[in-house]
């Protein structure tokens, strides 16, 4: 067994990754990349998915967008315990999409029929007496496009930057599959439809305290360890540079020119340090059909 300081490095990095995404105390474990899974390991979803800083920075995207439906926010406000444990919410969106595109297919059409369920308990009134139900398409919907559109340009910015639009409309086909599965209606397959679906839901956004309590925990949170503030700064800086720019004007958040280079440069850093992590790891390794991992 090799002892160069490199390879204890990536070992260790990778230790802290697997720690933040996996709860241990619930013997939770790295999802394992099959052929077998719901998308082709040579699919555009595998590519976009499997970056762990592009994943953070769209994550955070998106639940910023999604947040400006007071329907969807409401469901979050009232039914989760975000206050204490922003973070298992990151977790748990990052394992849904693990093991929707890795996992064995079975695996993930049961996960999504397991999240199905759970929208079914998901309902409530808003404060203006309006009803509102997690199930209901149109706000599965918004769901769906944000964290598409937000896993998608971060991958861009941050790992393609050359990805043409053909496989860009690709990417949305693919993880229609995902969408519809869960009861969305619409679901965009093409980077322009997903467009002209947030242009036409964004007359019912809004912001009110709750959306501004909620952004403010989300972009305050320390992604890993105490010593790893100053880069979930910059992750969360470059998720707010990543939303367009009237999601960020109804967020009240700048985005400083003078600082955007250095936010997107040490996005860059971030991301080649862990892909350099996590090259030759056995994490990559993709099991054959009717293969499994001893556990």
């Amino acid at each position: 067994m090799s002892s160069r300081p490199s390879d204890f490095a990536r070992a260790a990095l990778r230790a802290q990754v697997t720690r933040l995404f996996n709860d241990a105390s619930k013997g939770e474990r790295p999802v394992t990349r099959r052929a077998d899974a719901l998308f082709a390991s040579d699919s555009v979803a595998w590519r976009v998915h499997g970056d762990v800083v592009t994943m953070l920075i769209g994550g955070v995207a998106s639940l910023m967008l999604q947040m400006l439906h007071p329907s969807v926010l409401a469901g979050v406000w009232d039914h989760s315990d975000f206050r204490n444990d922003m973070m298992a919410r990151l977790r748990a969106t990052a394992k849904f999409i693990a093991r929707t595109t890795y996992d064995h297919a079975e695996e993930g059409q049961a996960l999504i029929a397991r999240v199905r369920r759970i929208h079914d308990h998901v309902h409530g009134t808003l404060p203006d007496g309006t009803p509102y139900q997690a199930n209901d398409p149109r706000l599965l919907a918004w769901v769906h496009v944000t964290e598409a559109i937000s896993f998608l340009d971060a991958w861009i910015a941050y790992g393609e930057p050359r990805m043409g639009r053909a496989e860009q409309d690709r990417y949305f086909e693919e993880v229609a599959v995902i969408g519809r599965a869960l009861g969305a209606d619409p679901v965009p397959v093409t980077r322009a439809e997903a467009g002209a679906l947030i242009a036409q839901m964004r007359p019912e956004l809004a912001v009110d305290h709750r959306t501004r309590e909620v952004a403010g925990l989300v972009l305050d949170q320390t992604v890993g360890p105490a010593i790893a503030t100053v880069p979930s700064k910059v992750l969360m800086q470059a998720a707010v540079d990543l939303l367009p720019d009237w999601a960020r004007a109804m967020h009240g958040l700048k985005t400083s020119r003078l600082s955007r280079p250095a936010v997107r440069e040490g996005a860059w850093v971030l991301a080649r340090t862990l892909r350099w992590a996590f090259d030759g790891s056995p994490n990559r390794r993709v099991l054959p059909p009717g293969q499994f991992m001893d556990r």
